[in-house]
């Protein structure tokens, strides 16, 4: 399914997601891991909702694993209120399975939910093979798709906290050998000698981590203390959200149909008449994004919350069940990073998917947003006006009575001032223009200052 996890210097991490290595062929699996060969998947999910939900969870969990490299030749659905507490699935559910797996010998199970450590503990003595659960598959698409030094350590600190909990059933062969009463067997001082050596790797990495981010932290710094608005890109993965960068700014950000193709936040400005914008696309959202990732990537997801406007980006080619639901999981995401206040603009993109009368609809239904095609470039003028829009609504309108004498002052208004004018008078003249609020307030406090 991609890739190890990041070394952390100890061999028993390679087996991080399950004991299917260590029993049986330590070259096939090897050649698994590392994506020489197209993986044959399952899916599992114990579920209690409507069929439209249990179809878009379904499809959703195969394009995550279609992203992470993996073929999807079998789905086994179990309708339960809750997943059973020690196997996921009920006992005679498991046992169907495993005879499916024994004759079809699929390369790995994927768990459409979360699975404990004792779950997956179970299912993989049950079944003899190779399981992962949903955020252990967003986490191998992740490593795949990590290109900057920044983002490498973001995915393996995650990876590190995610495995932190699944040591124990690495050792369970080892467990109590030494023998006797009250004795603590070599497999559980293995145990923690493994959880000190990952604690001590994600303390240098959370310290790589701030090290890199401190260049960061001043651009940003340079961006907030500056006049220019500042626009983030958010929304469901796979939306368009960095093709419509491309589309704005004339930027070469990667993309391709495959979830989370964008790990590391890309900024790019485009301008008109003087007026600047600044548009950063950064990591796309899903359905209970592990949390594991929204700590790991906070820092990068700043530029979502120090915006001036958001730019939610949905697939307009969605039925309204799915649109809906991946908005709520975006709302969800923005509420956990505290950019939850931040003003919002509905985009609609992909809408050249959609023939005339759909389009009219959406019109209808969301009056508001704005409907654009990344592809072929519809909406994409209007989207930078409403946003240039945006921009000259932050700037001040200033009306300043400047004598002639401060030429200093006049200088200062033509240069970072836009549509000025001036009423001539005999001593002074009457200086209309519209100013960034950090230069409207310079020229104002030099107006007041004697020329010396």
């Amino acid at each position: 399914m991609g890739r190890d996890p990041a070394p952390i210097g100890i061999e028993t991490q390679r087996t991080y997601r399950g004991r299917a290595w260590r029993e049986g062929d330590p070259e096939e699996h090897r050649g698994l891991l590392e994506g020489n060969t197209q993986e044959r998947a399952v899916i599992i999910a114990s579920l209690n909702c409507s069929p439209v939900e249990e179809t878009d969870r379904m499809t959703e969990m195969g394009e995550l694993l279609r992203t992470a490299g993996a073929t999807v030749v079998h789905r086994a659905v179990q309708h339960r209120d809750r997943p059973d507490p020690r196997l996921y699935l009920g006992r005679g559910r498991l046992d169907e399975l495993a005879e499916w797996v024994k004759e079809h010998k699929p390369d790995v199970v994927a768990c459409e939910g979360d699975l404990s450590p004792g779950q997956q503990r179970h299912l993989e003595d049950a079944l003899k093979v190779r399981v992962v659960d949903r955020t252990g598959v967003i986490l191998d698409i992740f490593a795949l798709h990590a290109r900057s030094a920044e983002g490498k350590l973001q995915v393996e600190l995650a990876q590190m906290d995610y495995s932190y909990s699944r040591q124990e059933g690495l050792w369970q062969h080892l467990e109590r050998l030494g023998g006797g009463v009250g004795t603590r067997g070599p497999g559980e001082s293995q145990l923690e000698s493994d959880r000190r050596l990952i604690r001590s790797r994600m303390g240098v990495l959370r310290k790589r981590l701030r090290d890199t981010a401190r260049s960061r932290d001043i651009m940003r710094e340079k961006r907030l203390a500056s006049a220019v608005t500042r626009v983030a890109l958010a929304g469901y993965t796979n939306a368009g959200k960095s093709s419509l960068m491309n589309g704005l700014t004339g930027a070469d950000v990667d993309v391709d149909n495959a979830l989370f193709e964008t790990l590391d936040a890309t900024t790019r400005a485009f301008s008109r008449d003087g007026i600047k914008v600044l548009v950063s696309d950064t990591v796309g959202f899903i359905r209970h994004l592990p949390h594991q990732l929204v700590e790991s990537f906070r820092s990068t997801l700043d530029e979502v919350r120090d915006a001036h406007l958001i730019l939610h980006v949905a697939d307009a080619s969605e039925d309204d069940d799915g649109r809906a639901a991946r908005a709520a999981a975006v709302e969800e995401v923005l509420d956990e990073i505290d950019a939850g206040e931040v003003p919002r603009l509905l985009v609609l993109n992909k809408c050249d998917l959609l023939d005339d009368e759909d389009v009219a609809a959406l019109r209808r239904q969301y009056p508001s947003a704005i409907l654009t095609s990344a592809r072929t470039g519809v909406g994409l003028d209007d989207l930078r006006e409403r946003l240039l829009a945006t921009a000259r609504a932050r700037w001040d309108r200033v009306v300043l009575d400047v004598p002639y004498a401060r030429g200093d002052i006049i200088s200062a208004i033509y240069a970072h001032g836009r549509e000025v004018t001036q009423d001539v008078g005999p001593e002074s003249t009457v200086i209309t223009a519209l100013m960034p609020p950090v230069d409207a307030v310079r020229v104002r406090a030099l107006l007041l200052q004697p020329r010396g």
